[in-house]
């Protein structure tokens, strides 16, 4: 039996449209030849050329919000509380055993746009999977988005998990679950065209809210779901522990024994 690691995570890069303008990162590289300046400051007396071949190191410089590239969401991100009350978990609180969990592919490629997925279409899903949901596995969610990456109409691409679907999931003990699109919910702008003509406001981040209720956390822009079978693979995603955070990156991997 061979072990099988598929990268589900997308790059943090300058210039993919994977958010909104005012969500974009800024990466400046620096190279072994600008960086000299640093390390000769370092040691009084060092000249360039005292280093191999005149070279110093490679350092990146990164300007970037938590929700850049792929990354986990906490309940605190959603609402300022959670399980009906108590004090949101931030990032750094999250349990790590939630993080590395047998997964579950959902498959809702043919949902188009904005649409907002039910819990009758996940109770459908699973059923044509032949699959029972149990606490703690990790359940992924393969949009339209997924092959749009890289396109200028990433952000607005896909469908959404509504509150309702959410709950489903949550009422059977899922806690961490993940997209492929930018947004656990449907793209702001398909929900933007539905609030103008409701004016209802439970409508925006419904998906994202259900956590007021039920604390879990959410994996963004996920990758080469499509690669994954339904089910017989394991998920790691643990999150970057920044203090006090809504959110942290991670490197999430399916691991598959072939």
């Amino acid at each position: 039996m061979a072990r099988r690691i598929i990268d589900l995570s997308i790059p943090i890069a300058n210039d993919i449209p994977a958010d909104p303008p005012i969500q974009i990162p800024a990466i400046t590289y620096i190279d072994h030849k600008q960086s000299i300046g640093d390390i000769v400051s370092f040691f009084p007396g060092l000249k360039a050329e005292d280093l191999p071949d005149g070279e110093g190191w490679a350092v990146e410089r990164v300007v970037l919000s938590t929700h850049n590239g792929t990354h986990l969401d906490a309940p605190w991100h959603y609402h300022s509380t959670q399980d009906r009350g108590k004090p949101a978990m931030r990032i750094d609180e999250v349990p790590l055993e939630w993080c590395f969990q047998p997964g579950v592919k959902l498959d809702f490629r043919h949902f188009p746009d904005g649409y907002v997925v039910t819990a009758a279409d996940v109770e459908a899903e699973l059923k044509r999977i032949g699959h029972e949901l149990t606490p703690l596995e990790i359940v992924v969610v393969n949009t339209s988005a997924g092959t749009r990456f890289g396109q200028p109409n990433y952000v607005a691409s896909g469908c959404g998990m509504g509150y309702e679907a959410t709950m489903y999931l949550l009422d059977r003990g899922i806690r961490v679950t993940g997209t492929d699109g930018w947004s656990w919910d449907a793209p702001f702008v398909h929900t933007a065209k539905k609030y103008a003509e409701t004016g209802d406001a439970s409508l925006i981040w419904e998906g994202h809210k259900a956590g007021r209720h039920t604390g879990y956390c959410h994996i963004e822009k996920l990758h080469q779901l499509e690669e994954l079978p339904s089910t017989g693979f394991m998920v790691s995603c643990f999150p970057v522990k920044i203090e006090k955070a809504s959110a942290g990156w991670t490197r999430a991997v399916a691991i598959l024994e072939d």
